[in-house]
């Protein structure tokens, strides 16, 4: 019997070595990395689409700058160590294309609107893109079309609209689209023009009506991989999941419309 006993004491210790061995190994550091320079204006659609990225791709560390879009095509020019670029305006991707500092063919991921937007709070009742006229309406917060990409589309939309010569006195500029956000959500401008993407998850601004589509240029977003990119196979795969449907799902919760099946590379 205690030689039984023994036995089964060895036993024991045996599954107990065995399970202390067996245990989990600790995860890996990143083995790569990935660094992104996106504009001002894709800060909240990528806080949500950059998880889903990473945890299909744990062994990447990817790093994010943002900035004006023009800016960080300006220092990508200087190179400045970047993978991919995600400009809020092709016309960035075409400007370093035609440099020859893109590697490949830019992909198009996604759509959105040039909309108009007033603070919920706000004191004047806006409620269609001819309030603008109204007197009470007193600032007009737009991008500066020197700094911003969205100051461009705002820019072409007043012009195409009619409206510059009437309202140019009432506007209140700011630096990139997060900034005239900022102006409209803190009541500091009565009213806005931003992408739909900007306003989408803002609680504190309502889209009062979308810029008619002929006013002013498509606002559409592509991605590229730039000549100082260090990995391109990682930066393939990160413009192939921008166009999947998990992440066309997140990005569509953020006031994206679709990339269409046609629009795989940005055209000329």
């Amino acid at each position: 019997m205690f030689r039984h006993l023994v036995r089964s004491g060895a036993l024991l210790l045996t599954v107990v070595l065995a399970i202390t061995w067996e245990a989990p190994a600790v995860q890996a550091e990143p083995t790569a990395s990935l660094t992104i320079a996106a504009a001002n204006s894709l800060r909240e659609p990528l806080k949500a689409v950059l998880p889903l990225f990473e945890a299909q791709h744990k062994e990447v560390n990817v790093r994010i700058v943002y900035g004006p879009s023009q800016t960080l095509r300006q220092q990508i020019e200087q190179g400045a160590p970047v993978d991919v670029y995600l400009p809020s305006s092709l016309d960035e991707i075409e400007t370093l294309q035609d440099k020859g500092l893109i590697v490949g063919s830019p992909q198009i991921y996604g759509s959105t609107a040039l909309v108009l937007i007033t603070g919920n709070s706000a004191p004047v009742t806006i409620a269609s893109i001819q309030d603008l006229h109204k007197p009470a309406v007193r600032r007009i917060a737009i991008g500066d079309p020197k700094t911003s990409s969205v100051g461009k589309f705002a820019a072409k939309f007043i012009r195409n609209a009619n409206f510059d010569q009437d309202l140019r006195s009432r506007y209140v500029y700011g630096e990139h689209s997060g900034a005239v956000l900022d102006l409209v959500a803190k009541g500091e401008a009565d009213v806005g023009l931003v992408y739909r993407t900007d306003a989408a998850q803002n609680r504190k601004v309502r889209i009062v009506a979308e810029t008619p589509a002929d006013s002013h240029p498509p606002v559409i977003y592509g991605l590229a991989a730039v000549w100082t990119a260090r990995d391109l196979t990682l930066a393939r795969e990160f413009g192939a999941f921008m166009v999947s449907t998990q992440a066309q799902a997140a990005l569509r919760e953020h006031g994206f419309d679709q990339a269409t099946s046609n629009t795989s590379a940005a055209q000329r």
